[in-house]
């Protein structure tokens, strides 16, 4: 069994949910303050977080950030890495993603390879977005959506498009199958296709989140969990608040002797 300490992060809001979805989806930085605070307590390492702008939207804004930035340090200290999002959600282009990364040039980061993996890109652009980031010592998380992504990875990695560095996959279990319903037996593809050095990571969508992180953490990965992706524990009630899916995350961990990481841990690793 894996004795490599656990990372749990939290992912406690995402592009889309609202009050209306869940009451405790945290919308403001005082509201993702409180939140990290509690996960942080259950258990977690890193927050990976989204702001949203005035009427409540999907933002990539620097000074946004930056308010909320300020807000979840002001509330947990250097226990807790902080993850922000490039995500598009529908609203963003590659260029502007980038360009946000560059400006904000966050502690950590997570990248969807096929959202800045683009034309408009091209690999050269790909390859200095990926040689700032690794010169930087900006913590980023690589999101992988299927196995294809991952040999896209594996292919510029080995072509030197892509430099060494400490990178951190994500490993996203049923976005693209019906309903968004995620199995465990969505792993295996990414497993047996993954050759490389980097650790990884997996998210899930919906009530079965929890197996599917169990199963990862059993295999020697990691974890993110929160209402970005599901609402419901592992009984099928609905989570009172994102605190409830990390201690779940945390005793699972437990079951599997395996410890949880501090972020001291996740730092050391991969801060380059």
């Amino acid at each position: 069994m894996p004795s490599t300490p656990l990372i749990i992060t939290s992912a406690p809001n995402g592009a889309y949910k609202l009050h209306s979805d869940h009451p405790a989806v945290p919308l403001t930085p005082s509201a993702l303050a409180l939140t990290a605070r509690q996960c942080l307590d259950a258990g977690a390492a890193m927050l990976h977080l989204h702001i949203r702008d005035a009427q409540g939207h999907h933002s990539l804004d620097v000074e946004g950030y930056r308010d909320a930035l300020s807000a979840v340090r002001a509330a947990v200290g250097d226990q807790m890495v902080l993850q922000v999002t490039s995500e598009a959600a529908r609203v963003y282009h590659a260029p502007a993603q980038i360009a946000m990364v560059r400006e904000l040039r966050p502690e950590a980061v997570s990248v969807g390879l096929r959202e800045v993996d683009q034309a408009e890109i091209g690999e050269p652009g790909l390859a200095d977005f990926f040689g700032w980031l690794a010169r930087e010592r900006v913590m980023t998380q690589v999101i992988l959506y299927d196995s294809a992504d991952l040999q896209r990875w594996q292919s510029l990695r080995e072509r030197g498009a892509v430099p060494e560095a400490p990178w951190f996959l994500l490993f996203v279990l049923g976005r693209y199958t019906a309903g968004q319903t995620s199995s465990p037996l969505d792993l295996v593809p990414f497993v047996h296709a993954h050759t490389g050095p980097e650790p990884w990571a997996v998210c899930a969508f919906g009530s079965t989140e929890h197996a599917c992180v169990t199963a990862a953490a059993a295999l020697g990965g990691h974890v993110r969990v929160g209402f970005e992706n599901n609402l419901q524990l592992k009984d099928g009630s609905r989570a009172p608040h994102n605190a409830a899916l990390v201690a779940q995350a945390a005793e699972a961990a437990a079951s599997l002797g395996r410890p949880l990481a501090t972020a001291r841990h996740i730092r050391e690793r991969f801060a380059g």
